[in-house]
């Protein structure tokens, strides 16, 4: 069956994609973008990208040259949607924010919600702010302030603030009229919040509930009574276990007298949870808030600390190795097999310390699983030791047909893999103790202890057994 060509209207938008089937952008499409833009042709641009979702605009500014990013906001006009902003990486938003004023800043995250808006506005310095939140009328300007002064990265930052409250005696039917009457409610919510006069949460009602009711029944005999609230100061991070734990699509913030100021929606959640993992990936690396759209000399500050660190471990390495120069001199079969025993110490430690930290940020770690948690490790790190310690024992063998040498680096290797799994559970465990972010610190740390045991337990051995060094 055929079926009848229809052409768009006018006023209809022209839906196309960008994206090449992998689901990357077109370079041919971000070619024409930086063309555009090159030729001061913004009509092109402005038909280009009139029917690009804001996720699908942040890539396209992440895609084109840091010069082209403020060019193409200014050439959109009042057509760029700020929400952009908020699906760009740190470095490009705060790229595209220097380029902007104060006024059109204002103008932009009015148009946005309360969460989006101060996620927005965080990135400014406090002048910065206070130049932006002059723009704004009072009352949005009250609303965005106290958002403001949350600490960072807590549900308070978070929240939105517009949501639909009503008392428990209000019937279906009256709470129905309201939501279909109000003009200032949220565009999407998923639940009624039933509050009393002090605006304290007194219960929730889903909107299935509503929907399937008559309409005389009061919200009081639908409302549900376990419900799950976030303080306003709280993490961030324990808010997005919360939804996890009990598969939320939203929940209420309260503040310290349990009345509620807002609420964090399932969209949110998600880009915590995403941010967060994020965070940890890079802090393992020694990297910090670094962003693919940093400067050279961003990204050099951003590396150099732990980058140091690991230079004076390294230091420490090397001067466990020093102390058997004159055994490395006499059998140059330990030069050639001692990095094996450290690398496999290293990798071994860095498998653990990545399972630790994870657990430790998830909270899946306590005082009553650690014990067990930390033996799983030690057996684990033996085993795979004794295995590998043969592998490398026959492999040294054939080698240099030198069989003391054989068992020499295999009980090495499973020292040092025993203590590679203790150092990476206990290193993560003990910096969280102290309140450090074990994620920052550790790998350095482990590294080191994996290096210094297996350069000692090797050479230390060797010299002992072949009786060729002495103090």
């Amino acid at each position: 069956m055929q079926y009848p060509l229809i052409e768009p209207s006018e006023k209809e938008s022209v839906i196309f994609s960008p994206r090449d089937a992998d689901g990357s952008l077109s370079t041919s499409y971000v070619e024409r973008i930086e063309q555009a833009l090159s030729e001061g042709d913004i009509s092109s641009v402005l038909i280009e990208t009139r029917s690009l979702h804001e996720a699908d605009l942040a890539d396209l500014l992440e895609a084109l040259p840091p010069a082209r990013r403020p060019q193409l906001v200014k050439a959109l006009g009042k057509d760029f949607d700020f929400a952009t902003l908020t699906e760009l990486d740190d470095g490009g938003r705060r790229e595209i924010l220097e380029a902007l004023s104060p006024m059109q800043l204002a103008v932009g995250v009015r148009e946005l919600d309360n969460d989006d808006a101060v996620y927005i506005l965080e990135d400014l310095n406090d002048k910065e702010q206070q130049e932006v939140l002059a723009q704004i009328p009072l009352l949005e300007r009250v609303i965005l302030a106290k958002s403001l002064d949350y600490p960072d990265d807590s549900a308070g930052r978070r929240m939105q603030t517009d949501f639909i409250a009503v008392p428990p005696f209000w019937s279906i039917g009256q709470t129905i009229d309201y939501m279909r009457d109000a003009k200032e409610l949220p565009d999407e919510f998923y639940e009624v919040f039933v509050v009393d006069p002090t605006y304290r949460l007194i219960g929730t009602v889903a909107l299935d509930k509503i929907l399937r009711s008559q309409r005389t029944i009061p919200i009081s005999d639908v409302m549900s009574d376990n419900r799950v609230t976030i303080n306003a100061t709280q993490d961030q991070e324990e808010a997005s276990r919360l939804f996890e734990r009990y598969n939320l699509l939203s929940a209420a913030v309260v503040d310290e007298a349990e009345r509620l100021v807002g609420v964090l929606t399932i969209d949110d959640i998600v880009d915590v949870i995403n941010e967060e993992a994020e965070e940890d990936i890079k802090r393992l690396a020694g990297i910090g808030g670094e962003s693919l759209s940093d400067k050279v000399w961003g990204a050099v500050k951003s590396r150099f600390t732990w980058l140091f660190v690991n230079l004076i471990t390294a230091i420490l390495a090397s001067f466990v190795i020093g102390l058997f120069d004159a055994t490395i001199q006499q059998m140059v079969a330990l030069a050639v097999l001692m990095p094996i025993v450290a690398s496999m110490g290293g990798n071994a430690g860095t498998q653990t310390m990545t399972v630790a930290v994870r657990a430790l940020a998830t909270n899946d770690i306590d005082n009553f699983n650690a014990r067990r948690i930390i033996t799983r490790e030690l057996m684990v790190g033996f085993i795979n030791g004794a295995i590998f310690a043969v592998l490398i024992a026959f492999v040294a063998i054939i080698w240099f047909g030198i069989g003391d040498l054989g068992g020499i680096i295999a009980i090495a290797m499973i020292v040092n893999m025993v203590s590679a799994a203790l150092a990476g559970i206990l290193i993560p465990i003990g910096l969280n103790k102290l309140g450090i972010d074990p994620a920052i610190a550790s790998t350095a740390f482990v590294t080191t202890v994996t290096d210094i045991v297996g350069f000692f337990a090797f050479l230390g051995l060797a010299a002992w057994w072949f009786g060729l060094y002495a103090l």
